[in-house]
């Protein structure tokens, strides 16, 4: 097996209906990998599977929301069926209200922290007892610019992703010694269903653009890589990571 091999590897990607998850639920398949992704929109969901499973892909879909924290255990067991228990994990599944602080109520808040910070945790730590019995596995977070960087309307979403950062190295300490390797993926400005509003707007486009080192945004290929390398034998000895995927945003 190369380094960045995943053929015959199990993994989960929740989000997998749009964005980030079906990107990289997809590249995963196409790289070997048996894929169960997660999301709550079925229609989305199952055009998902048809598109890869068209190109040779074995993936499988499961209609779930991992922010109900009341059925994670029971999520855990039905993404264990198609192919057995996963060897990697991927908590993709987010949500970005973007709401100024004035406008932020107790229930967005806790939507906002229980997708994006609290699902995670409870999903990994229902998937790790089988990948501790293998001696191997891989989580992987999405973080974002905002685990670092404060951006306006985004008080709830800025504290849940660096709440990630948090979870991420936390989850190393806990898990890593057992052979499961924890780090996130901070992209930066990338097209997405979360992000439409951003990319909208032509002058924040530009503006984002020329805030990075390379002078563009991302497309969701840029992530693949960093992905793939998280998820394989290549980063075997790499934990409690945060790795930005940015064009340089954060360097400058």
């Amino acid at each position: 097996m190369s380094l960045f091999d995943l053929s015959g590897r199990i993994a989960c990607v929740t989000g997998a209906s749009s964005g980030i998850g079906k990107a990289l639920a997809a590249a995963f398949a196409d790289a070997g990998a048996l894929v169960v992704g997660v999301a709550r929109r079925a229609p989305a969901l199952a055009e998902w599977v048809e598109e890869v499973e068209a190109r040779g892909g074995m993936v499988a879909g499961i209609q779930a929301d991992v922010a109900d924290l009341h059925t994670v255990d029971e999520i855990a067991g039905r993404v264990a069926v198609p192919f057995g228990s996963p060897d990697i994990l991927i908590n993709a599944a987010g949500v970005n209200l973007r709401e100024a602080a004035a406008d932020v109520s107790p229930d967005s808040w806790r939507a906002t922290l229980d997708i994006n910070l609290t699902a995670p945790f409870f999903l990994a730590r229902a998937l790790a007892p089988a990948m501790r019995e293998r001696g191997w596995g891989k989580i992987i977070n999405i973080a974002s610019l905002q685990s670092e960087r404060a951006f306006p309307n985004s008080i709830a979403y800025g504290a849940s992703k660096g709440g990630v950062a948090q979870l991420t190295r936390a989850m190393a300490e806990e898990w890593s010694r057992h052979g499961i390797g924890c780090n996130a993926i901070a992209p930066g400005f990338f097209p997405t269903e979360l992000t439409a509003p951003v990319f909208g707007n032509d002058e924040a486009v530009a503006r984002n653009a020329a805030q990075t080192c390379i002078g563009r945004n991302g497309v969701l290929d840029d992530l693949i890589g960093p992905a793939i390398f998280l998820a394989s034998t290549a980063s075997d000895y790499v934990t409690g990571q945060v790795l930005y995927v940015d064009g340089g945003f954060t360097a400058k």
